[in-house]
């Protein structure tokens, strides 16, 4: 896990999904709308965003909110992710949230343009299975993202 991990969205999945990842060691920032919701997450080790943008920098980004318009939103709407002033871009964006297929086709584009992978990394389970280590994804990509995202999932 010698990746800079960033992470967007701490509700009840994403936040028990970052904080596996923190606990485990990982060098993971987090960023939520509300940041109250992400600062207990600094007990487990991540450090916490204060603008989407802070996110830019890392190697890798996991999106979990909730609703396609939330997902774009968050990466490339006016402040999202993708929007600061820097020419830092994460390498690879997985993408957790459960959208559409026309969203997620929206959303590789959208990345493709500017030369970032997408792993459509939607997950079955809930709090508990992901702090139990059996929450499920079905993902889809290029096999070089779900490679590059595999010692994370896992």
């Amino acid at each position: 896990m010698n990746m800079r991990i960033g992470w967007i969205g701490v509700g009840r999945m994403g936040y028990a999904m970052a904080e596996r990842l923190a606990k485990a060691g990982g060098d993971i920032t987090v960023w939520n709308r509300t940041r109250a919701k992400a600062e207990p997450l600094a007990a487990s080790g991540a450090k916490v965003a204060a603008y989407v943008t802070d996110l830019a920098a890392c190697d890798v980004v996991f999106v979990m909110v909730s609703a396609w318009k939330d997902v774009a939103s968050v990466i490339t709407g006016p402040s999202g992710l993708l929007s600061g002033a820097t020419a830092a871009k994460p390498r690879l964006i997985v993408e957790c949230s459960s959208i559409s297929v026309d969203g997620s086709a929206q959303l590789r584009a959208a990345l493709d343009e500017r030369g970032i992978a997408l792993l459509a990394a939607p997950v079955s389970g809930n709090a508990k299975v992901i702090k139990a280590g059996r929450l499920s994804f079905v993902c889809s990509g290029p096999r070089a993202a779900f490679d590059a995202a595999l010692p994370l999932l896992r």
